[in-house]
């Protein structure tokens, strides 16, 4: 145990003493995969365990200066719900953020990021098989997450950060009651500085 310490400890005195600052127009490409979890939210909802799932695509960092970027990208995120004797609604969207990054620390390995999202909806499907004509094929989001770069060198880092969504419309095209897509994950990716 105490040689983990020690090395998690030298790990992160390197990524301090190696930190680079960002200058304006800096870009950062971030390919990354995830492990998901989905519910639903409302006034109604399934009374149920969530929905894992994996999740990928690519994002990108514009920086305004050393503390702020702009981050967008697409990624495939998987959202639904699980309900009582196995009922499950698996809803599948590719994903654009929009979100505002604060950099943070001493040597801005730290972020946190928030904005809007946009996701288009690619498939719907439940035990019976499709729902997609019932579900809206366009959700409005707000995005929000927080995350570390590990510095490896001078041009590449590993990120490993936590994202979350809250859906903003609903789910179903007609309903009487309300149920918005909440999503969370945990993702790592590779940072390549361009």
């Amino acid at each position: 145990m105490k040689k983990i310490l020690l090395s998690i400890v030298a790990i992160l005195a390197f990524s301090f003493a190696n930190a680079q600052s960002r200058e304006k127009g800096a870009i950062e490409l971030i390919p990354q995969i995830g492990y998901s979890s989905a519910n639903y939210y409302g006034e109604e909802s399934l009374a149920s365990n969530t929905l894992s799932g994996v999740s990928f695509g690519v994002g990108a960092d514009y920086f305004f200066n050393d503390r702020w970027s702009l981050r967008s990208g697409l990624h495939y995120q998987k959202m639904g719900a699980k309900g009582s004797g196995g009922y499950e609604e698996k809803l599948n969207y590719i994903t654009l953020p929009a979100n505002a990054n604060w950099h943070f620390g001493s040597t801005r390995k730290w972020n946190l990021n928030f904005g809007p999202s946009f996701s288009l909806l690619t498939s719907a499907k439940n035990n019976d098989g499709d729902i997609k004509k019932y579900i809206n094929s366009f959700q409005i989001g707000l995005a929000y997450g927080i995350g570390y770069k590990i510095e490896v060198n001078e041009k590449f880092s590993i990120l490993i950060d936590l994202q979350g969504i809250s859906g903003l419309n609903e789910v179903y095209k007609d309903s009487d009651f309300t149920i918005k897509n909440a999503y969370s994950s945990i993702n790592v990716g590779g940072v390549f500085k361009l």
